[in-house]
């Protein structure tokens, strides 16, 4: 079993286990679930930078990045750089988040926020909702052609923006639909870990121009963001450039200003 099947595996038991406890009506209730929510595309289309910053304490593959510095602390100094949205990391059992940190997150910012986790059923977009999100991820390598579309319609209808991600053409042709707003290519194989933004050069023109595209992972320089530009990506998540260091606003702050001179 490689790490994806053995987070999804976990995934399902944590899933079901909060089902077992906590009643969708607690999340209708509340006061989060009927508020506004932030379009990250909107921001995305009108960004010279593009940047997506995320707030990761650690990942199966790095282990600890940053236990340094608060939620609070993080996102804002991301919203003073003049990031386009955050994304916020809500595993536990791999990545360190909670949804604790979403709300700690929504509490702080007034910009998008996208609700990083392995999302398999719409329990958990309800989650996503009633905790601040504005954006949530589905990801094609675990999900079929009829979850996707299940998914995403049911978070568009509670006005949350879809964010696709995907490893290959073969899943970008499985799961293209109308009812997503973005997609993302991940240039980590989510199986061994390993990074290569050539994943992002090779699927540009493979998505059509009515979806915002998003390269994520492994952008860790300015001339990295300026080659995907000429592909047509109009959105960058990028998570351990900033987070490994001693300040992630500031080196985010620095990042966007030089792309934007």
């Amino acid at each position: 079993m490689n790490i994806l099947d053995k987070i999804i595996a976990d995934k399902k038991r944590e899933v079901e286990l909060k089902k077992s406890i906590i009643p969708i009506s607690q999340f209708e209730a509340s006061v989060l679930f009927n508020s506004r929510t932030y379009s990250l595309v909107k921001l995305l289309k009108n960004s010279l930078s593009g940047i997506i910053a995320e707030h990761k304490r650690r990942s199966p593959s790095k282990e600890v990045i940053n236990n340094n510095h608060s939620v609070e602390d993080v996102v804002l100094g991301y919203q003073n750089a003049g990031v386009c949205g955050i994304s916020v990391l809500t595993d536990t059992t791999y990545f360190g988040g909670s949804l604790e940190d979403l709300l700690l997150a929504k509490a702080s910012v007034n910009i998008p926020l996208l609700r990083k986790e392995f999302i398999i059923d719409e329990y958990q977009i309800l989650e996503a909702k009633a905790h601040g999100a504005d954006v949530i991820l589905l990801i094609a390598a675990v999900l079929s052609r009829k979850e996707i579309k299940k998914l995403s319609g049911f978070a568009q209808s509670l006005g949350l923006e879809v964010l696709l991600e995907v490893h290959n053409i073969e899943e970008l042709e499985t799961a293209i639909m109308q009812s997503l707003d973005m997609i993302g290519v991940n240039n980590r194989n989510l199986k061994t870990f390993e990074v290569n933004l050539d994943y992002s050069k090779e699927l540009a023109s493979k998505i059509p121009d009515e979806f915002v595209k998003i390269s994520e992972s492994g952008i860790s320089s300015f001339e990295a963001v300026k080659e995907l530009q000429q592909y047509g990506f109009q959105g960058f998540l990028m998570g351990e450039h900033f987070m490994k260091s001693e300040n992630p606003g500031l080196e985010a702050q620095k990042f966007i200003q030089k792309m934007i001179l």
